[in-house]
């Protein structure tokens, strides 16, 4: 099959009625589906497989132990198999389905989700055209290729692909075009190394008392702590963190990279990532003029 040719053109889907009826034209265009419920939010396990206490995924090549026959596991269920999705185990999913989401990376395809009027357009000064899809948001573009999907690139630009589950709004317009290096280097996690700018000692020339290991480590340990024990407000702690940290060695530039990696390692640990821990870190060093 070529996916370029193919994609949600035999039909649109509203010719045809009913969920099942999308899928199984979805599926022998070569497009994984799978069921999704109100709020776009696919069929939850079954009790066996809750937690994914099966250990498994069906429906997939690599599948482990798992011998469930539902629609389990969200992405990882989706089939172009039309006797799974016609089967009683799936009987009850399509009955109560809201909508049909198909996995863009087992189409070898790659949906760049703008959300908002400000993303589409930043698409159209930075992305090449290609095919379209209304939302109620704003717009999926479709592209011929694989890549790791990830959240929030930019504001209001996500990226689905492998291990991911997309919403079938219609074919859409446009042909697809392959999978450009712009789109790639979304995905792309930097390694952030926050330069610590030159700062000067204090007045007299005398030696900096941060530079006393352990006054400086116990600082630094401090703030790993706070971070870690977090359990609401990451964000905010990391700021409120970062300002701290700042505040008591900002000025005499005893900070080094090191001590910088060790804090933003702690925030990342706690899920921020690192476009947050930089924006953090530079937001506080404003607040405190540095």
């Amino acid at each position: 099959m070529t996916q370029r040719a193919s994609f949600g053109e035999s039909r649109p889907a509203h010719a045809t009625p009913g969920h099942l009826r999308t899928a199984l034209e979805l599926a022998s265009a070569g497009v994984p589906v799978l069921p999704l419920r109100h709020g776009k939010v696919p069929v939850g396990n079954c009790p066996a497989c809750t937690r994914n206490a099966c250990g498994g995924r069906p429906n997939m090549k690599a599948s482990g132990p798992c011998a469930c026959a539902a629609p389990c596991h969200a992405w990882a269920a989706a089939t172009t198999d039309p006797h799974v999705l016609t089967s009683p185990a799936w009987a009850p999913a399509w009955r109560e389905a809201a909508g049909v989401g198909y996995h863009p990376g087992g189409a070898r395809l790659t949906v760049v989700d703008l959300d908002t009027a400000d993303a589409v357009a930043w698409a159209h000064r930075n992305l090449p055209a290609t095919r379209t899809v209304p939302t109620t948001r704003g717009q999926h573009w479709v592209y011929q290729g694989v890549i790791r999907s990830r959240n929030t690139v930019r504001a209001g630009v996500d990226i689905k692909s492998s291990m991911a589950y997309v919403r079938w709004l219609g074919p859409g317009v446009g042909t697809i075009a392959a999978l450009p290096d712009v789109v790639r280097a979304l995905v792309v996690r930097p390694t952030v190394r926050p330069a610590v700018q030159a700062l000067t000692t204090p007045a007299g020339g005398g030696e900096c008392r941060h530079r006393t290991p352990s006054y400086l480590e116990r600082g630094i340990a401090m703030a790993e702590r706070q971070i870690t024990q977090a359990r609401s407000a990451v964000h905010a702690t990391v700021y409120r963190t970062f300002l701290a940290v700042l505040s008591a060695h900002g000025r005499c530039g005893c900070l080094t990279d090191a001590h910088i990696a060790r804090l933003f390692a702690a925030a990342q640990a706690k899920g921020e990532s690192p476009r947050h821990c930089t924006d953090a870190w530079t937001n506080a060093r404003t607040r405190l003029g540095l």
